[in-house]
């Protein structure tokens, strides 16, 4: 009887103990619960959350936008470019400015609720909005821009520049000399997929045969070498591209077979090699109709463009050309398709 007592009491205390074991657990698993919801969610479901994290996170969405249109991220990433300091380099951030004017332009449904979404924006970089709305190539933009005209006060006479005509559209600026116009035209094709940006690129090519204006072939040999890489990635650029060959007259026909030819094959190396060998040739014997010492002081740092943007194809610097240029290149439009998926 004895044994039988000490076992039924043992098995008694044995559950008294497990009752106050779980009591603990669930003391513990309580406190953990409020924690949470006092202090939001961890750092890991943040960092789920926000897919703007970094600017190569943005421009990992602007490369993959076209295969996943997602409109209504638009403001959530201007406030990032902001918020990352993106737009502080004017002319190394044609390429946002192009992106966000080409997803407005092409979901005009959408874009008052897009534009009225990205306040508030510091004054200094409300930039953005202005030229996104004027680039948008949106038949009614101008009465857009009138409806956010009082939320950006410290942008009248940039907003009203545009309004008036004194500022060019996206589709006319000048690119021979305006490296960030060249990006802004990626940019536009990035967030829209029109072919309207390329077919501006195109007509430029001509200027990569340029032996006179060392401005014109640098340019021209910038976009000859950006569609072709461009289009190794992207077999929809690639078809636009193969389209435009019947409208093109003679001086940019050529340079267009060869783009189309360096992407089909993947030998864009050969066009980086003749633009610096054209580029060279220039350094050295100046221009075609100005054979002068002199003439080379007029080149300034654009003709290293070329280099930089040779350079970052390859990863590296290696063609000896100094990178001083800043962000004035069309590097970025190379950047987007060089980012790892």
């Amino acid at each position: 009887m004895a044994a039988s007592f000490d076992l039924e009491r043992a098995a008694a205390i044995g559950e008294k103990l497990n009752e106050v074991d779980m009591a603990r657990v669930f003391a513990v698993i309580a406190t953990v619960l409020a924690w949470c919801l006092l202090s939001g969610p961890p750092v890991a479901a943040k960092r789920a959350a926000d897919p703007f994290v970094s600017p190569e996170a943005i421009q990992h969405w602007m490369k993959n936008y076209r295969a996943q249109p997602e409109p209504h991220l638009l403001p959530a990433a201007v406030k990032a470019m902001s918020r990352l300091g993106v737009f502080r380099e004017i002319d190394s951030a044609g390429i946002y400015f192009g992106f966000v004017a080409g997803v407005i332009g092409s979901n005009p449904r959408q874009a008052e609720t897009l534009v009225a979404e990205m306040f508030p924006l510091p004054p200094e970089d409300q930039i953005v909005i202005v030229r996104a709305i004027a680039w948008s190539g949106l038949p009614d933009w101008q009465a857009m821009m009138s409806l956010f005209v009082e939320k950006m006060p410290a942008r009248r006479i940039l907003i009203e520049r545009h309004l008036f005509g004194k500022l060019p559209g996206l589709m006319d600026l000048p690119l021979d000399d305006n490296p960030a116009g060249i990006d802004a035209l990626w940019g536009y094709y990035y967030g829209s997929g029109s072919a309207l940006p390329i077919k501006r690129l195109i007509a430029t090519l001509g200027w990569s045969l340029e032996r006179d204006e060392v401005d014109k072939l640098t340019a021209g040999n910038m976009i000859k070498l950006t569609l072709a890489v461009n289009a190794t990635r992207d077999l929809e650029l690639l078809a636009i591209i193969r389209r435009q060959v019947i409208h093109q007259p003679k001086a940019t026909a050529a340079p267009l077979a060869e783009v189309i030819e360096a992407a089909e094959t993947y030998e864009t190396a050969r066009l980086r090699k003749t633009a610096l060998t054209a580029i060279s040739d220039l350094r050295q014997k100046g221009s075609a109709t100005k054979r002068n010492v002199s003439f080379w002081g007029q080149v300034g740092t654009t003709a290293l463009a070329l280099g930089c943007v040779a350079a970052s194809v390859m990863g590296q610097v290696q063609f000896g050309l100094p990178c001083i240029v800043g962000g004035a290149t069309a590097t970025a439009a190379l950047k987007v398709y060089t980012l790892d998926k």
